[in-house]
């Protein structure tokens, strides 16, 4: 018992401490032959890289970010090569800012590229922390002629390619349809909220005792009442608020999305809720589209085709969502009448998801991982 309780504090910890993936915002403007950009880059990732906290207080202040300003610069541009028809485009830097996301602050790096002439294809090389975090992703943001699209630079694709004349409305679509898969995997707190209303899907309780449940179709339509619940819940908030017609805080979101964690899991291990999940995940569904609004207002909604990429962004987030379904309840399915299920899946897995999202609530409202900037 104390070996299970060991890896389930060891889980907690491993989620806790990567609830937020290391990425940065890289946004890309080509009028003509010349190229401007902003990038957006967390002051924890450069802590680790090159070193910012020179006093090592544990907090980076405006002075210790000014004074390295010329280094963040240097170390970020040697990492990013612009190409126009294979020819190198220099990059001089002409900013320096501060700001603040929703996961923390970062600096805002300014620049410009001159190519010898308006290219018909752009390709781009992104290294940018690959050499200590594998994990790491660029979210690249290319506006060109009005149409915008949005790609995933990781250590395994470091460089994209354009042809300026294929950035299609349709390619927006797919592109920001792309985006939503990859950002319903790697929210770690929508998953976990989404795995918590499933876990008792397989699974009825009679007596205050969990049985496994007699047919596929009792579970599969338990989930498909949850899924369809949380989708058109979110879908209603990050519509609106993608379109501006409806903000929060996002410390406010942040805070009530690992509330939610933490209810739904809590709720496997003393039930109150029981077969009305469903209501569980519309109401908490409404909050997570928030979060995942600002996930799409961080990449940028084009102006031309604002429907049409909000559109694609949330059927991936569907797509994405609908993958983790499918794995998940077939095995778990099989297991159902297990021990091993019952024990160990569900109310070990609730309790790590329990004490993940208690972390996640207590860093969310004390702002305990915010760095002055």
């Amino acid at each position: 018992m104390s070996r299970a309780l060991a890896l389930l504090l060891l889980f907690a910890s491993l989620v806790a401490q990567a609830h937020k993936p290391s990425d940065s915002y890289l946004h890309l403007k080509i009028d003509g032959a010349r190229v401007t950009g902003q990038w957006d880059i967390a002051l924890r990732d450069l802590e680790q890289a090159i070193g910012l906290d020179s006093n090592g207080d544990g907090e980076i202040t405006w002075g210790e970010l000014r004074a390295r300003q010329a280094d963040i610069a240097a170390y970020a541009l040697a990492r990013l090569r612009i190409e126009g028809d294979a020819r190198n485009c220099p990059l001089v830097v002409t900013g320096h800012e501060a700001d603040r996301h929703s996961d923390g602050a970062y600096e805002v790096l300014r620049f410009a590229a001159d190519c010898a002439g308006a290219p018909a294809a752009i390709e781009i090389g992104y290294t940018l922390f690959f050499d200590f975090d594998a994990q790491h992703k660029g979210l690249l943001n290319l506006e060109y002629q009005g149409r915008v699209q949005s790609l995933v630079f990781t250590a395994d694709q470091p460089k994209q390619r354009f042809e300026m004349g294929e950035l299609t409305a349709m390619r927006q679509f797919s592109s920001y349809g792309r985006d939503g898969i990859w950002h319903i995997w790697i929210g770690y707190d929508h998953v976990l909220f989404l795995l918590s209303l499933l876990l008792p899907a397989v699974l009825m309780q009679e007596r205050r005792r969990w049985l496994p449940v007699a047919r596929f179709g009792d579970a599969f339509w338990d989930v498909f009442k949850i899924v369809t619940s949380f989708t058109v819940a979110h879908s209603i908030t990050l519509s609106l608020a993608a379109l501006g017609l409806i903000s929060l805080p996002s410390r406010l979101v942040e805070s009530a999305i690992a509330a939610s964690v933490l209810l739904a899991a809590a709720n496997n291990l003393l039930p109150l809720v029981g077969g009305r999940r469903w209501v569980v995940a519309f109401a908490f569904g409404l909050i997570h589209g928030f979060g995942f609004a600002g996930v799409l207002t961080e990449l940028g909604l084009p102006r031309d085709a604002l429907v049409l990429a909000l559109v694609g962004f949330n059927l991936g987030v569907e797509a994405g969502q609908l993958a983790i379904v499918a794995a998940f309840l077939p095995l778990a399915y099989y297991l159902r009448a297990s021990w091993f299920y019952r024990r160990m899946v569900l109310v070990g897995g609730s309790g790590a998801i329990a004490a993940v999202a208690m972390v996640w609530l207590l860093e969310r409202v004390l702002n305990l991982k915010l760095i002055s900037a």
